[in-house]
C-alpha cells in the first residue's frame, strides 16, 4: 500500500491504492509510519519524497469513518500525516492528483510542497458540513498566509497547481510528466549534504521562528554553526573549495 525506494540520498513514499485514491485507513497510515523509520534510520537518507499512484495524491479519510469518527479515531487517521511532519528529515510532497482533506495535511505537513499541473488542493470540509482538523488552518496559516487560508477553509476553494502556486502553497508547478523529476532535482543538493547536517539545518528553521529577536537568533544560530565547523565534511569542503579557488 505504500511503495519505498531509496536511492541517491532520497527515500520516494509511493501511496499506491489508487482503486480508493490513496485515502487515508489505518492500513495506510501503518505503512506511512513504517517507511518513515525506515528513512529515519537508514545513514544514506538524507530526504524524503511524498506522492501518490495515480489518479490521486490522496483523497483524504474514508468517509464511512469520518461518520463514526471519535477523538481517538480520527488520531489514529491524522497519524499518518503527522508522522511525515514530525520528521527530522527535510520532507517533499510532489502532488500528482487530488490532495483532499487528510492528504492535503500531507501534503502541508511536508516542508515544500512541488505540484502537478493537475493537482488538486482540496481541504473539503466545508462542503463536508465538518470543521477543519488535523492542525489544517495553522499550517495554512503559516505557509500561506491569511486570505489564501479563508479562501480554501472558509470560502471552499479548491486550488489547481498553477493556483496553489500563485497562492504561495506550493513552491512550484510543473508539467504532469516533468513532476518526479523535477522532486528529485530539487532534492538533490540536500541528498548530497551530510544526513546530521540537513537535519540540524531544518530543525533550526522550524525553531527560529519562536526566538524573539535578532540578536538572540544569531546566538541561536552560534552553537550548531561552530559544531557544523568541527565536522570532517566541513573540512573537507572547506578544503575543496579553497583548492578549487587557488586554481582561478
Amino acid at each position: 500500500m505504500v511503495l519505498y525506494e531509496a536511492s541517491g540520498g532520497i527515500a520516494t513514499l509511493t501511496l499506491n491504492n489508487p482503486q480508493e485514491r490513496n485515502s487515508m485507513t489505518a492500513e495506510m497510515v501503518g505503512e506511512i509510519v513504517a517507511a518513515m523509520d525506515a528513512a529515519e534510520s537508514d545513514p544514506s537518507v538524507r530526504v524524503v519524497i511524498v506522492t501518490g499512484t495515480p489518479p490521486a495524491f490522496c483523497a483524504g479519510a474514508n468517509l464511512g469513518n469520518l461518520a463514526e469518527a471519535t477523538r481517538e479515531s480520527l488520531l489514529a487517521i491524522y497519524e499518518g500525516f503527522l508522522r511525515v511532519a514530525r520528521s527530522p528529515l527535510p520532507t517533499i510532497a510532489a502532488v500528482n492528483g487530488a490532495a483532499v482533506g487528510a492528504g492535503m495535511n500531507l501534503a502541508l505537513g511536508c516542508d515544500v510542497r512541488i505540484a502537478a499541473k493537475s493537482a488538486k488542493f482540496d481541504s473539503r470540509f466545508l462542503q463536508l458540513g465538518l470543521h477543519p482538523g488535523g492542525g489544517n488552518t495553522w499550517m495554512q496559516l503559516r505557509i500561506a498566509g491569511l486570505q489564501t487560508t479563508m479562501a480554501s477553509v472558509a470560502f471552499g476553494e479548491v486550488l489547481d497547481g498553477p493556483a496553489a502556486e500563485r497562492a504561495g502553497l506550493v513552491w512550484k508547478c510543473v508539467e504532469d510528466a516533468e513532476l518526479m523529476h523535477a522532486a528529485r532535482a530539487f532534492a538533490a543538493k540536500a541528498a548530497d549534504a551530510p544526513k546530521e547536517l540537513v537535519s540540524s539545518i531544518k530543525n533550526t528553521i522550524l525553531e527560529i521562528g519562536r526566538v524573539p529577536s535578532h540578536a538572540e537568533a544569531v546566538e541561536f544560530e552560534l552553537g550548531p554553526q561552530v559544531w557544523s565547523t568541527r565536522q570532517p565534511w566541513f573540512r573537507e569542503r572547506l578544503a575543496a573549495l579553497q583548492a578549487k579557488i587557488s586554481k582561478r
